[in-house]
């Protein structure tokens, strides 16, 4: 909290986490309420490695609300961020009637100023819509004293934000009702369920996708048969599949299904009309490298799958990091980056045989991937308890270093 003597400002920071689906969602059945076609599963990243931070603050002062997104100001009238302010704010409400109708939660009546930069590239295929509305969400029920389930509210921001709401290993259910009361975020697993568990997120391109995910799906759903065939006939039993796999922290289902299911998510890309196309052909080396890795060893060691951008996200066990990263800094050798090439958790250095080398049997390509982010799945939201921390200073604006 900050006090300039005679107007006060209620300011909270809160991060959250990207998260990576495994089972893909893709298509909407309801567009207002970001209702999806099929249910999905996926892993959260820890916020060591990658995360959203938002600080929101509110005062009788402020004269509008107002959005800053990574240094810059936004529009705040944008629909969906509209949905999740006017549902924070109702619930607010509807808390105070109930307990105190004289109490003013936090200043319902005060309008809000929000600023939010994340830790690693935006809108290129990395979740970052999905951690920007968790965070935003999580953060504005903590200004506002709303308590329970936030992961609809999230929902109707960004579809996979309900995900973020949650670390370790999450499914958002299809849910049947038509008010999506039911199309809820659900944890599976804590990340402290499968400690073993590494992901490698390979950056290919730091990019704003050519297609964003929401335009996309609507074509999708629209013009591809086999988005209807994967909503209805595969979706369901891979989710009990991969359930019982995480349960089960049974590595090789849980590797196969997730290149499946990345295969077929970019199936239907493909079955789109005009087709999307998000990996490129750095992305389509990787998926080889991947599975003449496997190869080589007679098992499956290794898991790709990509979102809407041709960014790879690399599952594998922990023990396994240090020589399948040498592979892919023998097969992307950078010879030029100003920067950390792996970022994150530390991976030791190894090396390769002749004989792996050989089985991959790709020539080198330099400077196809820019960096590597080494990460593990980690918690949902929290909140900054370090005031200085904040990105808003006491007169509500963003601080000069943002």
């Amino acid at each position: 909290m900050s006090d300039d003597n005679t107007v006060k400002t209620s300011m909270v920071t809160c991060t959250a986490p990207v998260n990576i689906a495994v089972i893909k969602y893709w298509g909407k059945r309801n567009e207002e309420l970001i209702l999806p076609i099929n249910s999905s599963l996926s892993v959260t990243l820890h916020q060591d490695q990658l995360k959203t931070t938002t600080t929101v603050a509110t005062s009788r002062s402020f004269e509008e609300d107002r959005i800053w997104l990574n240094g810059k100001e936004e529009d705040i009238t944008h629909p969906r961020l509209q949905s999740c302010l006017r549902e924070i704010r109702r619930l607010a409400r509807k808390r105070r009637n109930k307990t105190n109708p004289d109490l003013d939660v936090a200043g319902l009546s005060h309008k809000v100023h929000i600023c939010s930069i994340n830790n690693f590239p935006t809108a290129a295929g990395l979740a970052s819509s999905a951690a920007g509305f968790a965070c935003l969400v999580y953060t504005l029920a903590r200004v506002f004293g709303v308590e329970g389930e936030l992961s609809a509210i999230a929902r109707q921001g960004s579809g996979s934000a309900c995900r973020s709401m949650y670390g370790g290993f999450v499914q958002w259910m299809l849910g049947q009702r038509d008010d999506g009361k039911d199309s809820l975020a659900q944890q599976v697993a804590p990340e402290s369920h499968w400690p073993e568990l590494r992901i490698l997120v390979l950056v290919v391109s730091a990019d704003r996708k050519p297609i964003g995910s929401t335009s996309g799906m609507q074509t999708s759903v629209k013009t591809s048969l086999l988005l209807k065939h994967r909503a209805e006939c595969v979706v369901p039993k891979r989710m009990e599949d991969m359930i019982e796999a995480v349960c089960k922290k049974d590595f090789s289902t849980f590797a196969e299904l997730t290149m499946k299911d990345s295969n077929q998510f970019h199936s239907t890309c493909l079955d789109t009309y005009p087709p999307i196309f998000y990996l490129n052909s750095v992305s389509q080396q990787i998926i080889s490298v991947v599975h003449q890795y496997n190869k080589h060893y007679g098992e499956t060691r290794v898991a790709y799958t990509f979102d809407a951008g041709p960014n790879a996200v690399i599952f594998t066990l922990e023990q396994h990091v240090p020589e399948f990263v040498q592979v892919v800094k023998h097969v992307f050798p950078s010879e030029s980056n100003g920067g950390k090439f792996i970022k994150g958790l530390q991976v030791d250095d190894t090396i390769l045989s002749e004989e792996l080398k050989q089985s991959i049997g790709l020539e080198p390509m330099p400077n196809r991937i820019s960096y590597i982010i080494s990460t593990q799945a980690g918690p949902g939201p929290r909140i900054v308890e370090d005031h200085s921390q904040h990105l808003l200073g006491s007169d509500g604006m963003p601080k000069k270093t943002q």
